[in-house]
């Protein structure tokens, strides 16, 4: 697995990318399953390489983004498992990674031939290009900021990391373009478009720093530094609405470690109880603007907001409406419940094979003691025979 992404929009799935040219989509329970989830709901088959990035639409439910070392960039609607669109003529080499503006509508990638590109994907356009944006040879990341900007992070010509700020006006020159240090690792940035900060997360890196993006000179403005001890090999970014308000927390990473994954709370020191409107504005919340035919055809829509004022509390079990068959209704199975008799004919099927796999797994460890006290018990029995 080379990639995975949280649906935005149903918290129960998550997609993964593959070595083997594959997507999954898989269903997560709300409880501890007994065992591995080993089957997808659905497998998305189009790449001909490893697929190496993945990423949900941010507001039309169920439109998932794969790129691949095939050097395509492929849009599927998972409730159907059918193939949206296939960008197959933009890049001409490895792609780097891929990203979403706030509403949807374009896509800014980035490629190992040195080029940032701006796409409009249902028109299957570039709509805008700029060449070498950091003069080094490593490899570039980009993403959306506020104002349709674009942010980007690469390397010098003397291997300095580099950030950058652009406009999609004049991508000519940058608005800002900034030095940071000579370390070697890649810098991953992340956006809270509530509060503007970008947040870089260097691979190899024990430190986080975080900058605002303003409309004054010098348009980036650095806050602060989050260090550690322990150097992080990936970084992911929690969504607004699970943060708990009630500590001021303003971003939550998990941080993966050689072996383990470790979550980093950023909080702002508040003495004051009550709930902090400058911190916390409308977010982003899990419902979708758009299904995935009316974003096809050409249709948008901004996030729909929710408060945090009294906590998100997520809807147990969310139904994901169907436009055509949705793959996606078989919801997981529900937590534990209190037990009831096998004659009772309101016992939910799903309830039903949760207890019976448990019970295979019971059997399976009972099967394992047998052995090994067997085992145990021969080996008692040839100590006690060669000491006769």
């Amino acid at each position: 697995v080379l990639d995975i992404d949280w649906c935005p929009h149903n918290d129960n799935v998550i997609a993964s990318a593959s070595e083997d040219t594959t997507v999954m989509v898989w269903q997560i329970p709300d409880y501890v399953p007994v065992r591995n989830i080993t089957e997808p709901v659905v497998t998305l088959e189009g790449h001909s390489k490893r697929v190496s990035i993945i990423s949900w639409h941010p507001t039309a439910r169920n439109v998932l983004l794969s790129a691949g070392c095939d050097n395509l960039v492929i849009l599927w609607n998972v409730g159907t498992g059918e193939t949206l669109l296939v960008l197959d003529d933009m890049h001409t080499d490895l792609i780097y990674n891929v990203g979403w503006n706030r509403n949807g509508s374009l896509l800014v990638t980035t490629c190992k031939d040195k080029k940032v590109r701006v796409i409009d994907p249902r028109k299957q356009q570039v709509v805008a290009e700029k060449a070498k944006p950091h003069d080094g040879t490593r490899p570039i990341r980009a993403i959306f900021v506020a104002d349709g900007k674009i942010f980007t992070t690469g390397f010098s010509k003397m291997s300095e990391r580099q950030l950058g700020l652009w406009d999609l006006k004049n991508f000519d020159e940058p608005i800002a373009l900034q030095e940071m240090d000579t370390s070697n690792g890649v810098l991953l940035p992340f956006y809270d478009a509530d509060s503007s900060i970008v947040y870089l997360c260097g691979k190899g890196d024990s430190s986080i720093r975080y900058f605002e993006i303003t409309d004054e000179a010098p348009y980036v403005h650095y806050l602060n530094t989050y260090s550690s001890k322990e150097p992080q090999r990936g970084m992911g970014f929690m969504p607004k609405r699970g943060l708990d308000v009630s500590k001021c927390e303003i971003a939550r990473f998990f941080k993966l470690h050689e072996r383990k994954c470790e979550p980093i709370v950023m909080t702002v020191p508040r003495k004051s109880d009550l709930f902090q409107d400058d911190l916390y504005p409308d977010t982003p919340g899990p419902e979708p603007a758009l299904e995935a035919d009316e974003w096809l055809s050409g249709k948008d829509a901004d996030p729909i907001l929710i408060s945090l004022r009294d906590g998100y509390v997520p809807i147990k079990n969310r139904e994901l409406k169907v436009v055509k068959k949705n793959i996606l209704d078989s919801k997981p199975p529900p937590g534990p419940r209190r037990s009831q008799s096998a004659c009772d004919p309101d016992v939910s099927r799903p309830a039903l094979e949760e207890v019976l796999e448990e019970i295979r797994a019971l059997k399976e460890t009972v099967q394992a003691h047998e052995k090994r006290i067997s085992d145990l018990e021969n080996k008692l029995c040839q100590f006690t025979n060669g000491t006769d």
